[in-house]
């Protein structure tokens, strides 16, 4: 096979050249390699690479899973590789090593991939860009000047640039579907349980964090999924076993869905002139393919969830510095973190348990209600994102801000918590940007971004499809329903390799 073939096959198609022994993994891993070394500088998506661990894993014979000999890459964060740094895009773990191999690092090994690098975070993947400050801001291969979003940032950049076929992601807050979104990839959050976080590490955000993956192609997504889903014995929240591989669901006629749309603006202000028309376009599509097509207000209390929202996640980012003292060796200090990092761990250290446990009832009350509601029909339609891939650098404060914020962080903690709307407030560009996907992550529910739009100047948007608490399947068939009405698969970024 000519290698300039690469790229034109999904990591499912590569895998099949190699069963086939058109191709060897060495070969497949020099070609990943060779298009990061040309592609990579321009994007900035690989900040570590492990070829030598890579070629150690082929010269011991790799297993004969689904994807035997693809190369693939694991976002720098929660996916663990023993040996190899994890730095968390972060300049206070820039030394750390784990000891021992994460189970979902474990799974991708045992399926046949051959992991040579890791992708670039913003640090802790707090927010929906991928600039962190320890290597710099990533790149979208779609308009180098736009950011591929986060905090899968890296991840989707490299897919989408075509140095692999598909990557690892996490998904705390949307940052594998926005990311999916401004590459114009396929991105899916998996319901609360469905992939195993651990051993090492805890559940991550109150359990509003998943692991999963950005792929070209619906079908390579359903197959990473029965490759790496299911129970094992330290697992903490489990889901029943899917009736049937989710490779297999993608072959199956969804049948008619009732498909629930809503042109609200979500947790942002309005809905941009883009996002209708990708809503038109979609539901017009939708309803040539037989669904039953409905539209709805969202019953989003903003100011409340996003009050609760703003103090889990601080808790959980000043919980983080402290049990990371361990693992480094010593305490946090400013100067180890970002500013923002820091103020939402200052924020968090401030609030009191009762605090914290008062936002997570309100969660849970929200998700009882909200999935009360969504039981009226199969899936919700939405826009991914609220606006079209932001510039490079949209979200970088003035030297005047930065000195209030560095104010701020100063302040007493009765003083600071005084001051929690206005800090919600500060950060309220990044609810404009991804105003959808932090619902799913609150409640459980399986979430997944399409490609089905572009804006007139070229760049991706993509489409959010979320469903019932453990039900991938119906997203999975009605994914590959959508792929061949409206395929994306030929569509390539400007600066990616063909």
């Amino acid at each position: 096979m000519p290698f300039a073939e690469y790229g034109r096959y999904d990591a499912l198609g590569l895998a099949g050249l190699v069963r086939a022994g058109e191709v060897s993994p060495t070969e497949l891993l020099d070609e990943a390699l060779a298009r990061t070394a040309l592609v990579n500088p321009k994007i900035n998506a690989v900040i570590h690479l492990m070829e030598a661990r890579a070629r150690e894993a082929i010269a011991a014979g790799l297993p004969e899973g689904p994807f035997r000999g693809v190369p693939f890459l694991v976002k720098d964060l929660l996916a663990a590789y023993a040996g190899e740094p994890m730095r968390c895009g972060s300049r206070f773990f820039k030394d750390f090593v784990p000891g021992a191999d994460e189970e979902i690092t474990r799974r991708y090994r045992a399926a046949g991939l051959v992991i040579f690098g890791k992708t670039s975070t913003p640090e802790l993947g707090l927010t929906n860009v991928t600039e962190p400050e320890l290597f710099g801001p990533t790149r979208n291969p779609w308009n180098l000047e736009r950011t591929p979003g986060g905090s899968s940032g890296g991840s989707a950049a490299a897919v989408a640039a075509r140095i692999v076929p598909a990557a690892n992601g996490s998904d705390g807050g949307g940052s594998i579907r926005t990311p999916a979104s401004n590459c114009g990839l396929v991105g899916l959050k998996v319901s609360r349980g469905r992939i195993p976080f651990g051993p090492q590490g805890p559940d991550p955000w109150w359990g509003f964090d998943s692991l999963h993956a950005l792929s070209r192609t619906v079908r390579d997504s359903a197959a990473l999924l029965d490759a790496t889903a299911g129970d094992y014995p330290q697992q903490l929240t489990r889901l029943p076993v899917p009736e049937r591989p989710y490779l297999e669901e993608t072959q199956r006629d969804p049948g008619r869905l009732r498909v629930a749309f809503s042109y609200d603006p979500g947790l942002g202000r309005s809905l941009h002139a883009e996002n209708r028309r990708a809503l038109e376009t979609t539901t017009a599509a939708l309803d040539r393919l037989g669904h039953e097509v409905v539209e709805v207000h969202l019953p989003l209390p903003t100011e409340t969830f996003l009050d609760a929202y703003v103090s889990l996640v601080s808790a959980d980012v000043a919980g983080t510095l402290r049990r990371a003292a361990a693992l480094v060796g010593r305490a946090a200090t400013s100067d180890d973190v970002e500013l923002a990092t820091w103020l939402l761990a200052k924020l968090g250290e401030a609030q009191s348990a009762a605090d914290a446990a008062v936002a997570f009832a309100t969660m849970q009350l929200f998700s009882r209600q909200w999935l009360g509601w969504s039981s009226a029909f199969d899936v919700l339609l939405t826009p991914t994102v609220g606006v079209p891939p932001l510039s490079i650098g949209a979200y970088q404060l003035s030297a005047l801000q930065r000195q209030g914020v560095k104010l701020l962080a100063t302040l007493p903690a009765g003083a600071l918590l005084s001051q929690r709307a206005k800090l919600t407030e500060a950060f309220a560009q990044v609810f404009e940007a991804a105003p959808y996907t932090m619902v799913a992550n609150v409640t459980g529910q399986p979430s997944m971004s399409l490609p089905l739009h572009w804006t007139g100047d070229g760049l991706p948007m993509g489409m959010l499809f979320t469903a019932g608490i453990g039900d991938e399947a119906t997203l999975f068939r009605l994914a590959a329903q959508l792929e061949q009405a409206l395929p994306w698969r030929d569509r390539i970024a400007p600066h990616a390799m063909p």
